[in-house]
């Protein structure tokens, strides 16, 4: 009685406010036009997400919607429909889904019907204050006739898991102005809200009398045609602040939040427009000869940007979004200690060192004590008791990756006074690893938690080789900043370093290639899988009598067209819907395509980075998705489509890779050491990062000669170092705002030709599973579908074609055709052109 006593004061209290407050449908205000906006047929099955640092909007490309302020999930299962007058028969809009268009600053789902047109115009505010909305939803109306839009939809007004629920939620409707809102309660007095849109009416809402029953809500706007098209209406969320309690006068101060807030929409759009822009603009930018190549380098570079979310006054890296649909966890939609460190290289590439620092802070304030790092943080972690949960540092891998990821940063920006900060955090950080070796062998284990896998059919390792050469790399990299800190660990973290080395070496199995794991027992785990990779990420290390394990991983038993299977698919453990036993993973393709740019296969390398680049357009359009299926061009059914770390081995391997650039602000040296496609006869890369200044670098084909510019805003001492390997001595030339280099090109290059998977596909394109470059000689191996006929396009640096031999292939017009024997599966080809 007391509840419905306040009910009606508050709805007397509603209809007062009614009177006093504005608020219509916005006037229509111009939506930026983004040069990189991707626009698609919209396919229903296929997700969307639209999220920042304080809001998500995550659904289907059919419009149908779930809505975040986080970390709240306030509604969802949001549908949209339309009666007309004199029409007769109401029309379901969502199968009627026409285009999705993702801008940086906006997603748009546009509804396409004889007699009118609807346009779902969605986006996360970006700059807003905490009492601002957090997600926008604009409808706009193009009708043949006047009628009603009606937007239903389920009230959920609860906080991510794992935090505490509090009952179902209740929904009042609150007149406002000439539209209204539902305030909706649950039995936690200090958590509530509104969700409301001018011109709006209520739809279902049973009274308090009606036996319990779940009806969905409903937003009613009836419109005249004549009108609408001059006006755009938006559903807008306001939460309460978390502390102050349910009462007439909260619920008096939301309602005015909300009017002020939908008044406020036109300039937080401008200035969400505005923040993507400068991000667009300070980050690194490429331009090649393929547009939607560098389009996947600008729209990895935003989806990293937007998986950084606030948490309080600070915020941190999340790991992937996807719809939550019956659950309460959207994704990965937690902050990730080693997802955000395989992140940073990329954003170290790029040059975003201030996302870099945020992003590493919010890690070192939540460093154990005895020095390791946090794996899982969930974004309601301060409404549980966090640490009687398992998530927290169930990983053993995010501590050695921190001190390699440290010195990247470090490296990459010049930025001692940082280091010097953070050194004790370091400092735990390695001792940690030293000090947790369960079998004695010198090298961090397993017994800290799971390496990578978190099953495994044969049982749970000892010792991968993924956390090994983890180890090795942290001990190199701590030598290397205890050098810098003149820090008397740096000679026996270099000890430690070496050993280590000398001991991976007992991996390689007869075959040639490294096995999984190592048991205590000493005795290994041969399952061949691309956790090898590793050893090549930072250049430093590499695995020694690695040729067949490259060749193998290049070929079909790993790469599909669309990435690299985890496990071997000769391996009995093989199955290519398991989260760890074959999907395939854009991070593992990252990996590899990493670690062959690095040993010398720039041809196979390219393969995995196209197949990366792809999934920029395949499914969430500008991310790239969490796992794919082994055997089908098709994602897992719950893989976050908008995976952080998949949209950084996007940038990783393009920028490190393809390009070889690589910054080391430190001692003024720049290692370039580009792997350009034979058919690209330029490319140029903006705003690449060098310590506190930015580059320009430009490279041009001239005969048998790549000629590279490099220019500066104001004069730096800088060392071009074109050959393999670092360079950690210091630069001693003079400073100056231009530099310029040529690298030698061979007198003929050879080019994959890309072929595009159709979703459903199995795998067919062609493999280059070997690659030797000598003398006025290339050797390939290749591998394809038996009986196909495939391309390879060649470039020729001044040679003349009649001066070009070549073996396994017909070779006219620039082109390579290989026809591949009959037989059964892939089949091999060798190839061998000498000029």
């Amino acid at each position: 009685m007391r509840r419905l006593l306040s009910l009606i004061a508050f709805s007397l209290l509603a209809q007062f406010l009614s009177s006093q407050q504005t608020f219509e449908p916005l006037k229509n205000f111009d939506l930026a036009k983004s040069p990189i906006a991707i626009t698609e047929l919209a396919t229903a099955r296929r997700p969307f997400s639209v999220v920042a640092e304080r809001g998500a909007v995550l659904g289907q490309q059919d419009g149908s919607f779930e809505l975040w302020s986080l970390p709240y999930k306030i509604l969802q299962r949001a549908r949209v429909s339309v009666d007309l007058d004199g029409y007769g028969v109401p029309i379901d809009l969502n199968p009627l889904a026409a285009t999705i268009e993702v801008s940086p600053d906006r997603t748009t789902i546009t509804y396409s019907h004889s007699a009118i047109t609807v346009r779902q115009e969605m986006f996360v505010v970006r700059g807003g204050s905490a009492r601002d909305p957090a997600a926008v939803i604009l409808f706009s109306i193009d009708s043949t006739r006047s009628g009603t839009l009606t937007l239903e939809f389920e009230p959920v007004m609860a906080p991510m898991w794992p935090a505490p629920q509090h009952g179902a939620a209740n929904a009042s409707w609150v007149p406002i102005g000439n539209g209204g809102g539902f305030l909706l309660t649950t039995d936690a007095p200090e958590s509530f809200g509104m969700v409301a849109m001018p011109d709006a009416k209520s739809g279902i809402l049973a009274p308090y009398q009606e036996r319990p029953q779940k009806h969905p809500l409903e937003f009613q706007i009836k419109f005249d045609a004549s009108q609408a098209r001059q006006q755009r209406y938006p559903l807008m969320v306001m939460m309460s602040d978390g502390k102050t309690r349910l009462s007439d006068k909260s619920k008096e101060t939301l309602v005015q939040e909300v009017v002020a807030g939908e008044q406020r929409i036109p300039i937080l759009y401008e200035q969400t427009v505005r923040y993507y822009n400068e991000a667009i603009g300070k980050n690194l930018i490429a331009e090649t000869p393929d547009r939607n190549f560098d389009m996947a380098i600008e729209w990895a570079e935003l989806a990293i940007d937007k998986s950084e979310i606030r948490f309080h006054e600070e915020t941190g890296l999340t790991a992937g979004w996807y719809t939550s649909a019956d659950s309460l966890r959207p994704g990965f939609g937690w902050f990730f200690g080693r997802d955000t460190l395989w992140t940073l290289y990329a954003v170290h590439s790029y040059g975003d060192f201030d996302l870099a620092r945020r992003a590493l802070e919010f890690l070192i304030r939540r460093q154990r004590q005895d020095g390791k790092m946090m794996h899982e943080f969930s974004q309601t972690a301060d409404l549980v008791d966090w640490k009687s949960f398992p998530y927290g540092y169930a990983s053993a891998d995010a501590t050695p990756l921190f001190v390699i990821t440290m010195e990247d940063y470090v490296r990459a920006s010049g930025d001692m006074e940082f280091l010097r900060k953070n050194w004790s955090s370091v400092q735990r950080a390695y001792h940690f690893t030293r000090a947790h070796d369960s079998d004695g062998d010198g090298i961090y284990d397993n017994s800290e938690g799971t390496g990578w896998v978190e099953s495994w059919p044969p049982g749970m390792p000892n010792q991968e080789i993924y956390l090994a050469a983890l180890d090795q790399e942290s001990a190199e990299a701590y030598s290397r900043l205890a050098t810098l800190m003149n820090d008397g660990d740096r000679s026996s973290a270099k000890s430690v370093a070496d050993a280590i080395r000398e001991k991976i070496a007992g991996y390689r199995t007869k075959d040639g290639f490294y096995s999984f794991s190592r048991s205590r027992d000493g005795s290994y785990d041969s399952t061949a899988t691309i956790f090898p990779t590793v050893a090549w990420w930072n250049g430093r290390l590499a695995l020694q009598e690695s040729d067949e394990m490259l060749s193998r991983w290049a070929s079909s038993e790993f790469l599909t067209d669309w990435g690299s299977r985890e496990v071997s698919e000769k391996s009995s453990l093989y199955d290519p819907i398991s989260y760890h036993q074959g999907s395939v993973w854009p991070l593992f393709t990252g990996w590899v395509s990493m670690a062959e740019y690095r040993a010398g296969r720039p041809l196979s390398g390219y393969q995995h980075l196209l197949s990366n680049e792809r999934l920029t357009y395949l499914s969430d359009l500008g991310g790239v998705t969490e796992l794919l299926s082994g055997d089908f061009y098709e994602p897992l059914g719950r893989s976050s489509s908008h995976q952080m770390w998949s949209s950084a081995m996007v940038l990783t391997p393009a920028i490190r890779g393809l390009f070889g650039i690589e910054s080391d602000a430190l001692h003024h040296r720049l290692s370039l050491r580009p792997h350009l496609p034979a058919n690209w006869d330029h490319a140029a890369v903006h705003h690449v990062p060098y310590g506190t200044v930015e580059l320009d670098i430009s490279m041009v084909r001239r005969g048998v000669t790549l000629e590279v510019s490099i220019l500066s805003r104001e004069p730096v001492v800088l060392c071009v170092d074109s050959e393999r390997g670092f360079n950690d001595s210091e630069c001693g030339e003079a400073p100056s705002s231009r530099h310029t280099t040529r690298i030698p090109l061979a007198g003929v290059e050879v080019a994959v030709v890309e072929e595009y998977p159709q979703p459903g596909n199995r795998t067919s394109a062609l493999k280059v599973i070997g690659e030797s470059y000598g003398n006025r000689e290339i050797m390939l191996q290749l591998q394809a579908p038996a009986g196909s006929s495939k391309a390879m396009a060649v470039r020729l640096n001044g040679v003349v074609e009649s001066a070009v031999r070549v073996e396994g292939a017909k070779f006219h017009g620039g082109q390579l055709q290989i026809d591949f024997p009959a037989g059964v599966g892939y089949v091999t080809q060798q190839l061998k052109i000498s000029w």
